[in-house]
């Protein structure tokens, strides 16, 4: 193959996902990884996926494993933060064609391609990737060992325009909710 050192040196930048850190914490009071995140939504898609049978999960699969991709370069922006950096999108997706310009451009232009379908949230499988992504986010604020000042409230809206988009996901976040409403003691 001979793109393969192009492959291996993008393999090899995007460890940097291992790195780059989030502002939740693991159940043990550990700062979670980007990395650890996509791990555990793709883990949801696998486990939940035979509830869709109309869905590519194939495709959403991949689509979750390139999601934050970009972040790799400089890091997650916490989502309480986002309202106010309204360029995320933008940087983090010059991130991502610099983090894979040492693709095969075939392979480069169906990761990007992947994101930018992931960003438009406009097809089953990305409204699928957006709400799995924010429920597994909520999951792991609820279930981190998480400092004094943690704002649960923030979860009780956050993602609801993706997480209403058929029974599975409304009913997910549902026990999410309640979960979390109790941790920020408005229950």
């Amino acid at each position: 193959m001979s793109d393969l050192s192009g492959i291996i040196t993008f393999l090899q930048r995007a460890e940097a996902m291992k790195n780059t850190l989030r502002s939740g914490y693991t159940s043990d009071g550990r700062t979670e990884s980007v990395a650890e995140h996509t791990w555990r939504l793709t883990l949801m898609v696998t486990v939940l996926g035979p509830e869709y049978p109309d869905v590519d999960i194939a495709k959403l699969l991949k689509m979750c494993i390139v999601h934050d991709l970009g972040e790799a370069l400089n890091g997650d922006i916490p989502a309480p933060e986002q309202v106010e950096q309204g360029d995320k999108p933008d940087r983090e997706r010059a991130d991502l064609l610099d983090l894979t310009d040492t693709l095969p451009p075939s392979t480069q232009a169906e990761v990007v391609a992947l994101w930018d379908e992931y960003e438009a949230a406009e097809t089953r499988e990305a409204r699928l990737a957006k709400a799995f992504d924010k429920l597994e986010t909520i999951l792991q604020h609820n279930q981190g060992q998480n400092p004094p000042d943690f704002d649960y409230a923030f979860n009780l809206d956050y993602g609801a325009e993706y997480t209403n988009v058929d029974a599975l996901i409304k009913q997910f976040r549902t026990v999410l909710d309640k979960e979390t409403a109790r941790l920020a003691g408005t229950d």
